[in-house]
């Protein structure tokens, strides 16, 4: 058993192509002795968004506060906080902050997606 304080796990800008204002911090990772899946927190600014992209894992995804849009190849949905999202594998998508605030949410993905 392992206890991770939040706390020392500061969200740092992602620098990728197509990121806008998206901060992560690793919660939950191998380097913790987890042998299988990963948990992220990922804060997105007013307006930000994740980069369009796809992979062969799904993504597990537990809104905190804010709210947003899941584009994907298959449509657009708007979430909010207390909303839980499942993106397929394969699956091309993003995440867009359509709030005011910041948008918080969970995301668990098995550790080759970390």
């Amino acid at each position: 058993m392992k206890i991770m304080k939040s706390e020392n796990r500061i969200p740092q800008p992602i620098e990728v192509e197509g990121a806008t204002g998206v901060k992560k911090a690793g919660l939950v990772t191998g380097g913790d002795g987890s042998p299988t899946a990963a948990m992220r927190l990922f804060e997105l600014a007013r307006g930000g968004h994740t980069p369009w992209h796809a992979h062969d894992w799904e993504h597990v995804v537990y809104v905190l506060e804010g709210e947003g849009v899941l584009k994907s190849e298959n449509g657009d949905a708007s979430f909010a906080a207390g909303d839980s999202l499942l993106v397929d594998p394969d699956e091309e998508h993003n995440f867009v902050n359509t709030g005011d605030g910041p948008l918080k949410f969970i995301c668990v993905v098995p550790l080759k997606g970390d």
